[in-house]
């Protein structure tokens, strides 16, 4: 029982239990696509049904995680599967446990709202907003925004963070960026501006079907 219910893994050359930031990555993306298309959904065809099963799920996930095992979640299975021939990048368990409660406590409290309550407001708004956020650093990024607050609330260091940003370190020079690179990306928001402000207009035509293939289907 002791091994079926507990919170990271043992492994040799490691003082602490640790987890699989590649595994964890992977199922925050899945997270994160299903939250945005449902979120799609409301802005754009009113469908709130989409989002109560995404909250159901994210909430069911996030309680097996935190409360039995994150072997047993779902969705870090389905991440194992698709990372699994990928090296393991170790982090440690407990600032993801941390990370993963405020996880609980914000789909919790969307479940009350939107599901049991079955009403939204700014709140839900907010909430849905904040995962989001919190989703996409971690896939695309690799950075925990909840493990950040670990070091808040506990004084002791958070150890074996992701890509090692809990040990300050000196950047290697293929790090660094320089004046003439924070120029480029200055011109390119330039660029962006003035490409929509001189070529808006156009932008905005709706294009044509070239090849007359779905005009044809609709006429059927």
């Amino acid at each position: 029982m002791s091994k079926l219910i507990q919170f990271g893994e043992k492994i040799e050359g490691y003082d602490i239990p640790v987890l699989n930031e590649r595994e964890i990555r992977a199922s925050a993306g899945i997270l994160f696509l299903a939250t945005f298309i449902s979120l799609m959904l409301i802005i754009f065809k009113n469908n709130f049904l989409p989002v109560k099963y995404v909250i159901t799920i994210f909430l069911v996930d996030f309680m097996i995680r935190v409360l039995i095992n994150p072997k047993f979640s779902p969705t870090l299975i389905i991440g194992r599967l698709i990372v699994g021939n990928q090296v393991p990048e170790y982090v440690g368990a407990q600032q993801k446990k941390f990370a993963w409660i405020i996880g609980i406590v914000l789909s919790l409290t969307m479940f009350i709202f939107m599901v049991v309550a079955n009403s939204y407001s700014p709140i839900t708004g907010i909430i849905c907003l904040i995962c989001l956020v919190f989703l996409f650093f971690e896939s695309a990024f690799g950075i925990c925004l909840g493990c950040k607050f670990y070091s808040i609330f506990y004084k002791e260091k958070a150890k074996y963070c992701p890509g090692e940003i809990c040990d300050r370190k000196l950047k290697q020079d293929i790090q660094k960026i320089s004046n003439l690179q924070l120029s480029v990306v200055l011109a390119f928001i330039g660029f962006v501006f003035l490409t929509a402000y001189f070529f808006n207009d156009y932008y905005s035509k709706r294009p044509h079907d070239l090849f007359g293939i779905f005009a044809s289907a609709k006429s059927k």
